[in-house]
This record gives C-alpha cells, sequence and structure tokens, in this order.
C-alpha cells in the first residue's frame, strides 16, 4: 500500500497539545487507537510538509 493506494476505511483524527509539552496526533480507527506525540519543533516541520502537499495537490488538481 502507498501513498496513492485508496482505502476505504473511515478513521476519526485528533491533533492537540499534551500535559507533557509534545504536540499528539491520535489516530482511531477500526478499533485501533495510535497516539503520535511530538517535539513541538516535529510538529512544525510536520505542518509545514502538509503545507506543501496540500499546494502540490492543488497544482495536480486544477
Amino acid at each position: 500500500m502507498g501513498i496513492n493506494s485508496e482505502r476505504d476505511i473511515e478513521a476519526n483524527m485528533q491533533i492537540g497539545p499534551t500535559d507533557q509539552g509534545m504536540v499528539r496526533l491520535f489516530i482511531e480507527a477500526e478499533g485501533v487507537e495510535i497516539p503520535m506525540d511530538f517535539e513541538p519543533e516535529e510538529a512544525e516541520e510536520i505542518a509545514d510538509e502538509l503545507r506543501a502537499a496540500a499546494q502540490a495537490a492543488r497544482l495536480v488538481a486544477g
């Protein structure tokens, strides 16, 4: 399975700060819970990558 493989899986995602100063992405799908904690700097890098991917996707769709 790769980035271009479509799947029909419903998932919920929550993003927020933890009480330990981390940024948590919490994904829940089909009875599986995946908490992923990142240092604030790592979270900012991920946010930059998300923005870049969104911009690239607009070019493909446009």
